[in-house]
Formats: C-alpha cells, structure tokens, sequence
C-alpha cells in the first residue's frame, strides 16, 4: 500500500513538473543573420519574417559587419520598449507581448534591410505597421512582406 502512494506520488509530482516547465523546455529560439549579401540581394537579413510564440527569443547573428537591428517606431505592439543594438555584435531579444514588430538595420535601412517578427500569431498592429513610411528600396519591398504576415 505504501509502495503504490509512493509511486502515485511520484507520478502526480512528475506530471505537475512537466506541465509547469514545457513552455520553457520546449521553447525555440531563431536564428537571423545579418548579411552583406545573400544570393543577389545586398544587405539583408536572412530570414525576412520570423514567426516565433510569447516567451521565444530571436537571436540575430552578426555574420557580417556593419549591420545592427532597430525596432522601428509605431512599428511594434504597444507597450514594447524602444530597442537599437550597437553594430557588429550579435544580439538578441525576447518577446514577451504578442503582436508585429518591424524592424531594420539602422544604417541599410534604404537599402530594403528590413524584417519582421509575428509573435504568438497575432496581427492586431497590423494597421501601425501598414502605416510605417519606409523609403527607397524598403518602401518597395515592405507591401509584399507585409501582405506575407
């Protein structure tokens, strides 16, 4: 009798460990690069849209330098903090408030090096990221990325 409460036990602990720690254990972080060139593209990121859930990280690699990330003004959830990190260093953020954020590399921003990272699936910004004046090159890639999310 005690044997099978011990085991019973055992079981419900483990149950409880596994349910209250999954979304940690299971969480994938993404990698992006940031690139000189990729095919026939100059300064872009490697991947352009990034879909990852609440809590994930995106980590952005700097395989080449001159490059950085900046979430662009009026284009992330509301509530998020203004976020720039310093060129040629790898850096990474973690997304804890669901919704778009649009982002560039500060510097190639012209030059239609922007991204986008849709967290935990929801597109509710979706009008402040439409409303975004990218210029140059980005303001002729930015509908159809947008059009993607």
């Amino acid at each position: 009798m005690i044997k099978n409460l011990k085991k019973r036990s055992y079981k419900i602990f483990l149950t409880l460990f596994i349910i209250c720690f999954s979304s940690n254990v299971f969480a994938a972080d993404v990698t992006v690069e940031m690139l000189n060139k990729m095919g026939k593209e100059m300064m872009v990121y490697s991947k352009k849209i990034v879909r990852v859930n609440v809590g994930e990280t995106v980590i952005w690699k700097a395989t080449d330098k001159g490059h950085n990330v900046e979430f662009i003004k009026g284009g992330v959830p509301d509530g998020v903090d203004k976020f720039k990190s310093k060129y040629n260093v790898d850096t990474q953020y973690k997304f804890t408030i669901p919704g778009i954020y649009a982002y560039w590399c500060t510097p190639h921003k012209n030059m239609g090096m922007i991204g986008f990272v849709v967290v935990g699936g929801d597109k509710s910004n979706i009008d402040s990221i439409k409303a975004i004046r990218f210029s140059s090159k980005s303001k002729k890639i930015a509908p159809d990325l947008i059009n993607q999310l």
